[in-house]
């Protein structure tokens, strides 16, 4: 079920917010309880509408993270604790891996074994809808409870609508524990709220429906073509297509999450500060898939030494960052490709780049970032290295 469909337009939404305001109306004392459990009950129906066997994957991997909450939350022991943050962190990253990477790793294991009567077989699992979100989110939640940031989370109802919640589930953003955890026990809307709710939803759902889908068509039919088919004027209408598609899809749905989010009376931080206008590429990741991009400095970044341990492992950080960025994106070597594309141009960027940048017009550092961007996406939306090419 997507938010640009009939039935969730004219029904399910129509439906889960009339539920959810008569809840407000006579739960009493029980209002965010009563309020939470119908959103969660609806998020579980949203999700299996499109995973009916896949919910379950989910659920588990709210339990999962559910009880190992508890167990760090209960404990006080250091290492007992390190030692269970590392188990969850291993369970929430090799579900991820078997259902989103193991055909990946099994056919690049294939191209290094020379006989054939060896080959592993490559698996054929369909990729559960939206598990790298719920993934990350549900790593947020047990990572904050080991910094001792929040506490543990005593109703699993609560966790589970965290996790699951649907405006964020299928495309993010990717909403941090910490950023809701108060939000979850304690909230209230207004009319105003609604209102503003409602307003941000049309803003996404315009730019999904009357820019993103007519501009994906022709990026569509230009990347399907062979190269002999390809001129170069065709070839950069193709790159600009794309360059507008993914940024108007993937902010058409922040936006209406973040507004659905205003609806039901949560408040989620903004995605998106207007990227194509960035000076340079650090400026731009601080712009682009915002909730994406601090969450891997937050959780990974600033563990591995950040820019604390000398220039040399500055770099080697940056590069582990995106590489694991570009693979989070997907289960193909081009998306890594893209992401250690990205990491090189931060730093050069650091390395003498940025200095340059600052001595050069506005419009031509514009210019520039936006090139990079424009080339990265071909990478990023190739089937292949030789495509791309």
């Amino acid at each position: 079920m997507v938010f640009s469909s009939i039935i969730f337009l004219f029904y399910f939404l129509p439906i889960t917010a009339l539920l959810v305001m008569v809840a407000g109306k006579t739960g009493g004392k029980y209002r965010i309880p009563l309020q939470n459990m119908l959103l969660l009950v609806m998020s579980l129906l949203f999700y299996a509408w499109g995973e009916p066997i896949y919910v379950f994957l989910m659920m588990g991997s709210i339990l999962l993270n559910f009880l190992f909450g508890k167990l760090i939350g209960n404990s006080e022991e250091h290492q007992k604790r390190k030692r269970l943050l590392i188990a969850s962190v291993i369970l929430n990253l090799l579900a991820l891996a078997v259902f989103k990477y193991a055909g990946m790793v099994a056919s690049f294991l294939n191209q290094l074994i020379p006989f054939q009567e060896y080959l592993i077989p490559v698996p054929k699992i369909r990729l559960p809808i939206g598990i790298s979100f719920f993934t990350f989110q549900a790593m947020s939640y047990v990572i904050d409870v080991y910094r001792k940031e929040v506490p543990a989370q005593k109703k699993l109802t609560n966790l589970a609508l965290y996790i699951s919640f649907f405006p964020q589930l299928i495309a993010g953003p990717i909403v941090r524990y910490h950023d809701i955890n108060q939000q979850l026990e304690n909230r209230s809307t207004n009319m105003q709220e609604i209102y503003s709710g409602l307003v941000r939803f049309i803003i996404g759902l315009a730019k999904k429906v009357l820019i993103a889908n007519v501009v994906a068509e022709a990026a569509d039919k230009i990347f399907a073509l062979g190269a002999n088919d390809l001129t170069t004027p065709l070839a950069w209408l193709g790159v600009i297509c794309y360059t507008l598609q993914i940024y108007f899809d993937f902010s058409g749905y922040s936006d209406m999450a973040i507004g659905l989010g205003r609806i039901f009376g949560f408040k989620f931080l903004e995605n998106f500060n207007y990227p194509y206008t960035a000076k340079g590429i650090r400026d731009f990741w601080r712009r682009w898939h915002i909730s994406l991009s601090t969450w891997f400095r937050d959780y990974l970044y600033i563990p591995l030494g950040g820019n604390r341990k000398g220039e040399l492992r500055t770099y080697i950080n940056q590069i582990i960052v995106f590489f694991l960025c570009g693979l989070w994106h997907g289960a193909s070597w081009t998306f890594v490709a893209w992401g250690l594309y990205h990491g090189l141009f931060l730093c050069l960027e650091k390395l003498f780049l940025g200095k340059k940048l600052e001595k050069i017009p506005s419009p031509i550092i514009y210019l520039y970032t936006l090139l990079v961007v424009m080339v990265g996406w071909v990478l990023f939306r190739s089937e292949s290295f030789s495509d791309s090419l």
